[in-house]
């Protein structure tokens, strides 16, 4: 009698247990979190596009000079451009611009205009991640126009010469970037039938601007 009431017991405990067993076998054995990859990190390297617009001012050059012309007014154009950024964060790149301009001014009937110029320019920066300040310069040209109300003439010719400049850029997304700079331009002098005599214009540039980065 007492096999079987032990007997009994036995199976009584082994159907309690069993369901208890059963959840512990159904538990999934542990496993490694998963592998996040890590947010890929920016690079200025690629072709872009942009636009920009800004002011600029400038004093005039040769009998521009001697008339006491500063020419200043808005601009505004488009740039594009490339850059490469080495494995130390510099970043070597080449741009082009051409604007529209309204600066000009005028002094005892000589009027001087500048309706528009362009840069193509070398650029050298550094990337902190999202941020880039760079130096830039180059070659720089410019359409002036010599009008003399006295005489009813005018005339007008290509400047060519140098600008230097700097400025910060930032990428807000991995494709779109906004910028600040400034420019010094030095389009040297040209010889103009209205005035009889060699004129030319210094300038300065602040403008800002966006890319898209391809």
């Amino acid at each position: 009698m007492k096999k079987i009431i032990s007997s009994g017991v036995a199976v009584a405990a082994l159907l309690v247990a069993a369901p208890a067993f059963a959840a512990d076998l159904q538990q999934p054995y542990p496993t490694k979190a998963p592998v996040i990859a890590p947010a890929p990190v920016f690079s200025w390297t690629g072709f872009y596009i942009g636009a920009n617009a800004g002011y600029g001012w400038g004093s005039g050059e040769g009998q521009a000079d001697v008339l006491g012309l500063n020419p200043d007014g808005f601009i505004g154009g488009g740039q594009i451009g490339y850059n490469i950024q080495l494995d130390n964060n510099i970043v070597l790149g080449v741009e082009a611009d051409i604007q529209g301009s309204s600066l000009k001014d005028t002094a005892f009937g000589v009027e001087q205009k500048m309706d528009y110029f362009g840069t193509v320019r070398a650029r050298v920066g550094y990337a902190f991640d999202h941020i880039m300040p760079y130096v830039t310069g180059g070659w720089a040209w410019g359409h002036n126009e010599v009008t003399n109300d006295l005489t009813g003439s005018s005339a007008n010719g290509t400047l060519s010469g140098w600008t230097v400049g700097g400025g910060v850029e930032y990428a807000f997304t991995n494709n779109w970037t906004v910028k600040a700079e400034y420019l010094y331009m030095d389009l040297g002098e040209d010889y103009y039938d209205s005035i009889g005599a060699d004129s030319g214009l210094t300038a300065s540039v602040v403008r800002a601007g966006i890319n898209y980065k391809f």
